[in-house]
């Protein structure tokens, strides 16, 4: 079950009047999402720290070619925060779910950082809801490459997060500074951070129950064997990231691989979205 509203949102009224945001019902829990445009799929899934305004500049442009689906994973902005449930597995359940709901299947999908990993066991899962799909700064956990992207400075809050309890205990209280690193690490702009920290994740300022966006970083070990069991292969890493690579898709499904597939911000020439 879906349902649509007007939000008083300036980031959702500067995309325009065909821009409206939904709940969705799916997977025992409730995502926010942020819809509009009309032709094939375009489903859009965000990284840390953000929520659906990651694509918010490239949204219209999109809109003009395409139906545009701008998700907040669960736990995060205007989806629900459920108890457990934040492996990329079950997160890329949600979105199946959704887009079966709304009848969009097949899809593509980009995903940025979290939301890559999510893109990534989407397609394991589900390749015939595939169409193609671009992974974007996201080493997978088990395939090749991830130990090595691990072990940069730039990575440090991976490990952090996946050590139970302890990220609770010293952001606790501290979220916005906590954040507010990684908003000036990656050079967000003000209104950007305003937005983060208001839309976002204002609902974990002052609740350690709700620090839901460390959720998603405890079961990155736990895929590792079932994505090393696809093949091991090797990508080119830039920094402790994948670059342009079409490595992991040779770790998809054979019917998915050869459905106009993009994998990792790879794309062919004579291919298009």
């Amino acid at each position: 079950m879906t349902s649509s509203h007007q939000e008083n949102d300036p980031a959702l009224a500067a995309l325009g009047k065909e821009f409206v945001f939904h709940i969705g019902e799916v997977n025992e829990t409730t995502l926010h999402y942020v819809r509009g445009g009309e032709g094939a799929t375009v489903v859009l899934i965000h990284g840390f720290p953000q929520d659906w305004f990651e694509y918010h500049a490239i949204m219209p442009r999109l809109a003009r070619r395409f139906t545009v689906v701008a998700v907040d994973l669960r736990g995060v902005g205007g989806s629900a925060a459920t108890p457990c449930g934040y492996d990329a597995a079950n997160m890329a359940q949600d979105i199946c779910e959704l887009i079966s709901q709304l009848k969009l299947e097949p899809v593509y999908l980009v995903g940025h950082d979290i939301g890559g990993m999510v893109t990534y066991a989407f397609m394991r899962r589900f390749p015939k809801a595939t169409r193609g799909a671009m992974i974007l700064d996201a080493p997978i956990p088990g395939i090749e490459g991830w130990n090595d992207a691990m072990t940069g400075p730039a990575v440090w809050h991976v490990g952090f997060m996946q050590v139970p309890g302890l990220a609770e205990k010293l952001v606790a209280d501290r979220t916005v500074d906590y954040l507010d690193y990684f908003f000036r690490f990656g050079k967000f702009s003000p209104s950007e951070r305003e937005h983060y920290v208001k839309e976002a994740y204002g609902k974990c300022l002052s609740s350690t129950p709700c620090l839901k966006f460390i959720a998603p970083f405890r079961p990155m070990r736990n895929s590792m064997p079932h994505n090393a069991d696809a093949m091991t292969c090797r990508y080119s890493l830039g920094r402790g990231i994948i670059r342009h690579s079409q490595s992991l898709f040779q770790s998809l499904p054979t019917d998915t691989a050869t459905r106009r597939g993009r994998i990792a911000g790879y794309q062919t020439r004579k291919d298009k979205i």
